[in-house]
């Protein structure tokens, strides 16, 4: 059974000069986000942006994708934690989301090395929102083992 959510917004005013709020979620979970251009393309002096909202997206889906694999590979995860970097950049056609760097740091007895690098990469391909993106934004995946 397919599953939607949903966030509105509001904006008033020219791109450069006007502002808008990311009123509610779906979830009830957050409310009432300022969002401005500049939050977008430089410093974001506490308002959020479409493109920090993709990083906590991803780093969300792909610590469940990640655990789930390793879990199934019978080697549960004592902790994960992620980080994904999200750039964007201008470039010809305008400003444009390049890269989603996903980092990560996961405790996880009983495997090695090059399995955990496996299914790190197996995760990052599998996580629903690293296959919303893939193909038009560079998708990466550094994973550290950390020992107990």
């Amino acid at each position: 059974m397919a599953e939607t959510r949903h966030a509105t917004a509001t904006w008033s005013g020219n791109l450069a000069e006007g502002g808008g709020m990311l009123q509610y979620i779906s979830s009830g979970a957050f409310s009432r986000m300022p969002i401005t251009w500049s939050s977008r393309t430089a410093a974001h002096e506490g308002r959020t942006s479409p493109e920090e909202l993709l990083a906590a997206a991803h780093a969300s889906c792909y610590s469940m994708a990640f655990a789930n694999e390793l879990a199934k590979n019978g080697t549960v995860a004592t902790r994960v934690d992620v980080r994904v970097e999200v750039t964007a950049d201008k470039r010809e056609a305008g400003w444009t989301v390049i890269s989603s760097r996903i980092s990560t740091k996961a405790v996880v007895p009983g495997i090695d090395a090059a399995t955990f690098a496996e299914i790190a990469e197996k995760a990052r391909d599998g996580c629903p929102i690293s296959r919303a993106i893939a193909g038009n934004v560079e998708l990466s995946v550094e994973a550290e083992l950390v020992a107990e």
